[in-house]
């Protein structure tokens, strides 16, 4: 297998691996408050946090911050509790109301970038360029990203457009399940 697939597939499969718990939680957390017709807006809200991802996976690998990782671990959970628990301070559903989405799913997909940063940097030869690595790591992480999207969206048009769910109860229900588990996640990942 060559680099590129190799890197995608990793990236393919870190988001869509029950691994990746706590990857799947913030994307459901993010796209709670959208709807079909809001794909745009939710395609570049999850490309802001691979955004983000990619620079602090950039600066981990190369060692240019460095953060203990029980705390990354900790701190990735709290991530999805605050933006689960933002989703239930909404008021209204325009899109104008939660631009501030794009700046939480860069600046959280910081906090997550450094969570992965170990992994690759074990996987890279000492010599290896990280260029094909992170791009086709991202690209995988992408495509993973915009096929949890596409069923979040799809669910949402069958309960919300067609069987008439009140879109709160939606989102609310959505960011119940990201909030309880994620906050499991803390508690059980909390630095000792």
């Amino acid at each position: 297998m060559n680099d590129f697939a190799f890197y995608f597939n990793l990236g393919y499969k870190h988001i869509l691996s029950l691994d990746a718990l706590d990857h799947l939680l913030f994307i459901i957390a993010l796209a709670a408050i959208y709807l079909v017709h809001n794909w745009k807006q939710i395609l570049i809200l999850v490309t802001a946090f691979t955004i983000g991802h990619s620079v602090t996976l950039i600066l981990s690998t190369y060692n240019i911050i460095n953060i203990n990782g029980k705390w990354i671990e900790f701190f990735i959970p709290l991530t999805i509790v605050i933006t689960a628990l933002s989703n239930f301070f909404i008021k209204d559903y325009f899109l104008k109301s939660f631009k501030y989405n794009y700046f939480l799913a860069a600046g959280f997909g910081l906090i997550h970038g450094m969570g992965f940063a170990t992994i690759i940097r074990f996987m890279l030869a000492k010599n290896q360029s990280i260029a094909l690595p992170l791009f086709s790591f991202n690209v995988g992480l992408e495509m993973g990203q915009v096929i949890v999207v596409a069923l979040i969206l799809l669910v949402s048009y069958i309960v919300v457009d067609i069987a008439g769910l009140p879109r709160k109860w939606w989102v609310w229900g959505l960011s119940s399940i990201a909030l309880l588990t994620a906050a499991k996640l803390c508690i059980n990942r909390y630095p000792s």
